[in-house]
């Protein structure tokens, strides 16, 4: 599988995300081209090499008739409910010099008038809807009242713009991110100072896993966190994969730590993931009761549930119930297992699970169409046709399941 691996140890900007992406790209010279033909006014895209703590990497600089803004990406929103500006001035630049107000109908008019594919549309209007939203939360007025200064400009507007054009290039398959920093310590304001991570990045980077490491400043952007939430499929430990290039995108300033995002792409190679093990035994619950509870357990979406047979004290039989879930379900499961058995206790066991990545295909037959479940990693690959398909077209036909399934890997070609 096509993975793109981010990691955000240095928080995320959109210049950053931008040009760690774009030194992954094959033919730059062309996906330059491509950002410069958007219809932007008066935008360019210039790479310049950058060195952080001695590691070499991009920065790809916006320039508007010319220059560079010197910030592209601060939480500075102001909406028509209140007539002061709320201009948080980022940690990593000082103030922009454009002060453009945009609402989210001008930024979608701007963007739907771009020479873009309606993917590269699509998504981008998402993110900035994402953003919206945060600001809309954040001040207590609808998202149509809500007005941008530095996120609506065409600097901001040019890093979410080269990302979502970039990953269209890149196309991968998968998405994943580390943890996310955030920084530490407080940002200026128009009225004085924010705590780090600001108000509309926190409200954006609700649900993702942050922590605060000891760099001082905004790490991560309102950009940045609506382009990791909008694009990011899953956030932990790199996947393991076969890294076939890795993308610095540098930001702009010096800190102790190199101020870079890397991109690693390249081919994961098998799936793997943690999974909690619940377990409790019993030996005073009727077959009857016991049935119900792995049903609820299943329906409240346990990975599997399943009873062992066992010896408890005083030489009774009984039977382990063991419900297999992820990590995100452990109070549910916890709760149904208390509600639904006559257990005191439960046991907490953390596994590695090891799968084979599944997909989903469908096979046309002279009976008609059939779903095939195909299994692929650890150098196997085989498929299987769903049984409940293949049990409806028996039914109807009166033909055996057997004679069913030699027929449809004979016209479907399935790997045994």
């Amino acid at each position: 599988m096509r993975t793109l691996y981010l990691e955000c140890n240095m928080g995320a900007a959109g210049d950053m995300l931008m040009a760690a992406l774009y030194e992954l790209i094959p033919d730059k010279p062309a996906f330059l081209e491509r950002l410069r033909g958007l219809g932007l006014p008066g935008v360019d895209f210039v790479p310049e090499p950058s060195v952080k703590c001695g590691i070499r990497g991009t920065h790809l600089a916006v320039r508007i008739d010319g220059g560079e803004e010197e910030s592209r990406d601060y939480n500075a929103s102001r909406h028509e409910h209140h007539n002061h500006g709320h201009e948080h001035f980022n940690s990593r630049e000082e103030h922009s010099r454009s002060h453009t107000r945009r609402g989210i109908a001008e930024i979608k008019e701007l963007i739907s008038n771009l020479k873009l594919s309606e993917k590269v549309k699509s998504d981008a209007l998402a993110v900035y809807g994402l953003i919206a939203e945060a600001e809309s939360r954040v001040h207590g007025a609808p998202v149509e009242q809500i007005h941008f200064h530095e996120l609506g400009s065409l600097d901001a507007l040019a890093d979410v713009l080269g990302v979502c054009l970039a990953l269209e290039v890149l196309s991968p398959e998968k998405i994943m991110a580390s943890p996310v920093n955030v920084g530490s310590g407080m940002v200026r304001c128009a009225h004085g100072l924010l705590p780090v991570p600001a108000p509309a990045t926190e409200y954006l980077l609700r649900g993702i896993p942050v922590y605060s490491g000891g760099i001082r400043g905004e790490l991560c952007t309102p950009t940045g966190a609506a382009l990791l939430r909008y694009f990011v499929s899953e956030f932990g430990d790199m996947p393991l994969m076969k890294v076939e290039k890795v993308g610095y995108g540098m930001g702009k300033k010096d800190f102790p730590a190199a101020n870079c995002v890397r991109a690693f792409w390249g081919e994961s190679v098998d799936e793997r993931d943690d999974v909690l093990e619940l377990c409790c035994n019993l030996d005073d619950m009727t077959p009857e009761a016991l049935g119900f509870a792995m049903e609820r357990l299943l329906e409240a979406g346990a990975l599997d549930v399943f009873t062992t047979a066992v010896g408890m004290k005083k030489n009774r039989p009984g039977i382990l119930l063991t419900c297999l879930c992820r990590e995100d379900r452990r109070e549910e499961m916890l709760r149904q297992i208390f509600l639904h058995t006559t257990t005191l206790g439960i046991r907490e066991y953390r596994c590695r699970r090891y799968t084979l990545e599944r997909s989903m295909r469908t096979v046309e037959t002279e009976y008609g169409p059939v779903r095939v479940k195909r299994a692929s990693g650890w150098g196997v690959q085989r498929e299987k046709p769903e049984y409940e398909d293949l049990a409806k077209i028996a039914r109807e036909h009166d033909i055996s399941l057997a004679e069913l399934c030699r027929r449809v890997a004979k016209e479907g070609g399935l790997k045994p």
